[in-house]
């Protein structure tokens, strides 16, 4: 079942002319995979967004949903932390507004209503098709370690649990995972499961040809994972 839902997403994007899938596609995607991915829907309306952020529960976040976007929040797209009715309607209006000033060619086709998700420890999960070696899975500590240190591990896939241990303690960082400073430590067994579950995406899905999870908040031990952003590109 969960095939026949990634294999219509896939198709629907490509019959649409898209190799970026949008952002609650990328999250139905990953949900077939049992992936923790936000509770998250597609708001046409401010009507539709109030409706949507009551049954979710607040705060919630608003994001533009358009292919024509790479980064939403550079084009005002992105409202964080809305707290009740009013605020999801303003959110939804003002987004809407800045983006017809700031990128008045863009293709809107909704407005994410999404969980807000609770800060964690970031890291960062993804996946890239190389011509020769097929999929490479990625892992590192997110912010700085990822953008200035460059600390990150590869792995072709497919993955054993054994290559997926090895590859998150052969980042420099892989200490804070252990608890550093009065953090307690996280969650490693939900973080090994994400990334065998990219792992298994990517190879059951030859289309797929990006995948970036990013940020995904890791929790204290017993607490899990959640993603909290997620890009999907087809090749």
């Amino acid at each position: 079942m969960s095939m026949d839902i990634v294999s219509s997403i896939v198709s629907n994007a490509k019959r649409d002319g898209r190799l970026k899938l949008l952002e609650h596609e990328a999250y139905e995607v990953l949900r077939a995979y049992d992936l923790p991915v936000p509770k998250a829907s597609l708001a046409k309306d401010p009507d539709e967004a109030v409706d949507f952020a009551e049954r979710v529960g607040y705060p919630v976040v608003l994001k533009v949903v358009s292919p024509d976007i790479s980064h939403k929040s550079d084009v005002g797209g992105v409202m964080l932390n809305l707290r009740g009715s009013n605020e999801v309607r303003k959110a939804f209006n003002d987004i809407q507004r800045n983006v017809s000033r700031l990128a008045p060619k863009a293709r809107i086709y909704g407005i994410l209503v999404q969980e807000m998700v609770p800060n964690g420890l970031e890291v960062i999960v993804g996946s890239t098709r190389d011509p020769s070696f097929g999929p490479l899975i990625l892992f590192g500590l997110g912010g700085i370690f990822v953008e200035v240190l460059r600390d990150v591990s590869f792995r072709i896939a497919p993955l054993t649990y054994y290559d997926v241990e090895s590859m998150i303690n052969e980042i420099k960082a892989a200490k804070i995972l252990e608890g550093y400073r009065g953090q307690a430590p996280r969650d490693k067994k939900a973080l090994i499961e994400i990334i065998m579950k990219v792992s298994k995406l990517v190879e059951d899905v030859a289309e797929i040809k990006d995948v970036d999870l990013n940020p995904i908040m890791l929790y204290e031990i017993g607490k899990g994972a959640k993603i909290a952003d997620a890009r999907i590109i087809l090749g």
